[in-house]
């Protein structure tokens, strides 16, 4: 019996990850047609400092980062997973 106690509690510190969807946060004319970011995060936060550190994204526009990660569709994931972006497409 304690075995199965110890299992269900190092179930339970497995940190719970993500995959978010999120709406690429650069405005017409930059980006003629948007686009989409999925990466996989622990918490907005997280997902905020992946998006703002990568290179590939206009840096000029990382205040419009944050409202765009809380509004992305977030999807829990049962599997561990490493943090970060896994398909960017954008316009």
């Amino acid at each position: 019996m304690p075995i199965s106690i110890l299992k269900s509690k190092s179930h339970l510190s497995h940190t719970m990850k993500y995959l978010y969807i999120v709406d690429y946060w650069v405005p017409f004319p930059s980006s003629e047609y948007g686009g989409m970011i999925n990466l996989i995060a622990e918490s907005d936060t997280e997902a905020f400092s992946i998006l703002s550190q990568e290179e590939q994204f206009d840096e000029r526009y990382q205040d419009r980062i944050m409202p765009k990660v809380v509004n992305a569709q977030k999807f829990a994931l049962q599997d561990e997973y490493e943090s970060g972006i896994l398909e960017a497409f954008t316009t």
